[in-house]
């Protein structure tokens, strides 16, 4: 007996009271599976997701089933078997992939579509509360979420960032010619998910561990896996769990197909049971365009086509300057369309903008705390347009961070126009406040500790990195600082205020030469050229970290930038000197990773834009967690510049910025932005 057969059969002695679960469908009907969302079921056949973008479907077996006897913390194993066909449609870019899970309840509710796959969303992923166990099918390389690449699949707990991936395939070779101990003797074969070919897919769990094989359908089951991974999922599953599918799509869209499915925990060859053979096959046929339906649709109905294009172009130009309840619609709302939310529900829920609803005030105006119905807690910003920038910002935010979803970034939920006095801004309400706030606010009583502060610094690079390579456009963020970094009721960082933001297509340079930002995070090309980049936020995100672990603001009346004073004491063998106060006093840091900390900030604000480092490379080394003996945590500085050129470059601040005081006095500091036209082209 194999060490997997006497496993099981320890598994089943123990719990022989236990009536084992087990199911086959080779075809489904509504009795089958309970369906949300999108999916649904088409000659017998589980579609969970059709030629719709941005959708979700999801599956389950009706009733929930148990995941260990009675009075037992013991899993009982599972195995389960399914073909699929992923497919995409004729002339759509094919996305987003599918997911095999275990979840705690049924429906849609807490889940978003595109690169979340109906899982999770942006708001819960990560949380070990979601008591969600998963295997994903993915075909979409998200950098979010550290894919391998765009045809993987991956383990997932509570998570959608993997904990074990692998490119999609499998192994074929004989059994003797495999040595398992030298995993040699097998040729491994890529597998594309999402080309239409029918693929069966194996999994099975036991004594902590979880295998995945997938093979073309009709072959036996390989004998190597395709993954092997020790995952104890004990504390992840409850006692009852729906089990199930769940697919989405986003801008990309293909067809996510179930063709057959069984699932036992008792029985370790169940998967043997699907039918293999005769099965539809939905890979796309060649067929020449001029005998395609399409073309002979296309030629048939092209005068009724032309027709109705020329109508909904009249009606259009004749409706553009009115939505549904009549009120105007701005000129940049026909591009950008953001949510937009009725001014009576935004002044119930501030109580008519009282002053006791006041949580901030910014150049262009305040910041309320209003109370949607339902309890929904918000911050809203009144814009004035009697202020030269006010319209500016406002755009700069809606067309940047309306588009933009990430845990790091705070969201934008709509805005409201104020009969033309004023603009609105509604974001999701941040409890703790800007960061600023508990790093110089000496009235707090509660100090910011060591662990805090780097939760914070990871936080607010894994939103600027999404800014930078995360999206379809590069998004430059210009003005990242403490007061612009928002902390959430569990004091999980954000980075807010896009109103100087500024998009462009990657690999391409952004084209304003205005100088923008504010003084002591200004990089020192920014000074002299005005041309924002990707280098330029990081010296701004550098300076931040600066701050952060000193407990200084950049530049002090009368005193030597936070740069420069940092640099002094690095060269003077001196650097924990620059670490707050409060935290030595309570000891409870890491020398090590504190210098080493410090000295990426100093890397990142060198004064030469070409040897800092990317965002992607300092979340990486802000990630790494601990340090072995004489192992360097966050990695040691190798390429700054010498002091005399750092001075330098700082004393020339003063020099080529034509209106210094000004911006000392504030008139300047945050409030630099472009023109219209300039924020809203040539992105």
């Amino acid at each position: 007996m194999d060490s997997k057969g006497l496993s099981l059969f320890i598994y089943f002695s123990l719990f022989q009271c236990i009536s084992p679960l087990e199911f086959i469908f080779n075809s489904f009907n509504s009795s089958s599976v309970n369906l949300y969302g999108n999916a649904t079921i088409e000659s017998s056949i589980l579609t969970l997701t059709t030629d719709t973008n941005f959708s979700i479907g999801r599956a389950f077996y009706p009733q929930s089933i148990p995941t260990r006897p009675s009075n037992s913390s013991q899993l009982l194993p599972f195995s389960t078997s399914f073909i699929i066909s992923i497919s995409p449609y004729p002339k759509r870019l094919p996305g987003h992939g599918f997911a095999f899970l275990f979840t705690p309840s049924t429906g849609i509710n807490g889940t978003n579509s595109a690169q979340h796959l109906g899982l999770l969303n942006f708001t819960n992923d990560g949380n070990s509360n979601n008591h969600v166990f998963a295997v994903k099918f993915d075909v979409f390389e998200n950098q979010e979420f550290n894919d391998l690449n765009d045809n993987h699949v991956g383990i997932n707990v509570n998570s959608l960032t993997s904990e074990e991936m692998h490119e999609a395939g499998y192994w074929v070779g004989n059994d003797e010619d495999y040595d398992n101990e030298y995993d040699v003797g097998l040729e491994f074969r890529p597998l594309r998910l999402n080309n239409g070919n029918n693929i069966q897919v194996w999994i099975d769990y036991i004594d902590s561990r979880v295998n995945v094989t997938m093979a073309p359908v009709g072959m036996d089951k390989p004998i190597r896996p395709l993954i092997d991974y020790p995952v104890d999922i004990s504390d992840v599953l409850l006692d009852q769990m729906y089990v199930g599918f769940c697919a989405a799509t986003g801008a990309l869209v293909e067809s996510h197909r179930i063709l057959s499915w069984s699932f036992s925990n008792s029985n370790f060859s169940i998967g043997d049971a699907l039918v293999t053979e005769n099965l539809p096959s939905f890979v796309a046929s060649k067929v020449s365009f001029f005998r395609s339906k399409g073309f002979i649709a296309g030629i048939t109905l092209g005068s009724v086509f032309i027709i109705l294009c020329a109508v909904a172009i009249y009606m259009f130009l004749l409706r553009r300057r009115k939505n549904r309840k009549g009120k105007e619609l701005e000129e940049w709302e026909l591009e950008y369309w953001p949510h937009r939310m009725d001014y009576q529900e935004i002044h119930s829920a501030t109580k008519s903008f009282a002053k006791e609803s006041v949580i901030g005030r910014g150049g262009n105006g305040q910041v309320f705390k209003g109370v949607l119905a339902g309890g929904i807690e918000v911050a809203v910003k009144r814009i004035s347009l009697e202020s030269e920038h006010g319209m500016r910002d406002f755009l700069a935010e809606i067309s940047s961070l309306g588009r933009l979803k990430h845990r790091n970034l705070v969201s934008l939920r709509g805005w409201c126009n104020t009969e033309k006095r004023s603009l609105l801004l509604i974001y999701d309400y941040m409890e703790n406040g800007s960061l600023d706030k508990w790093l110089f606010d000496c009235g707090r009583n509660v100090v910011l500790n060591w662990e805090q502060r780097m939760t914070v610094l990871k936080d607010v690079a894994s939103g600027v990195f999404y800014l930078h390579e995360g999206w379809d456009s590069t998004v430059l963020h210009r003005d990242i600082k403490a007061s612009n970094v928002l902390l959430d009721k569990d004091m999980n960082a954000k980075l807010a205020d896009f109103g100087l933001a500024r998009m462009h297509h990657h690999g391409q340079l952004a084209s304003t030469t205005q100088v923008v930002g504010t003084v002591g995070y200004m990089a020192p090309e920014l000074v002299r050229t005005g041309r924002p980049s990707a280098q330029t936020d990081v010296f701004g995100f550098g300076v931040l970290v600066l701050e952060v672990v000193s407990g200084r603001k950049p530049i002090e009346q009368g005193k030597q930038t936070l740069v420069e004073w940092v640099y002094g004491l690095m060269e003077r063998g001196e650097l924990l000197n620059a670490l707050d106060e409060r935290l030595k006093r309570n000891g409870l840091f890491d020398q090590l990773e504190v210098e080493n900390v410090l000295r990426l900030a100093l890397c990142c604000a060198n004064p030469d834009p070409n040897a800092r480092p990317s965002m992607r490379l300092i979340l990486k080394k802000l990630q790494v967690q601990g340090a072995e003996s004489g192992e360097v945590t966050i990695g040691m500085v190798t390429d700054l510049q010498s002091p005399e050129r750092l001075s330098y470059y700082h004393q020339n601040i003063e020099s080529e910025l034509p209106t210094l005081e000004d911006i000392r006095h504030g008139l300047l500091s945050s409030s630099i932005s472009w023109s219209t036209s300039d924020s809203l082209k040539g992105r």
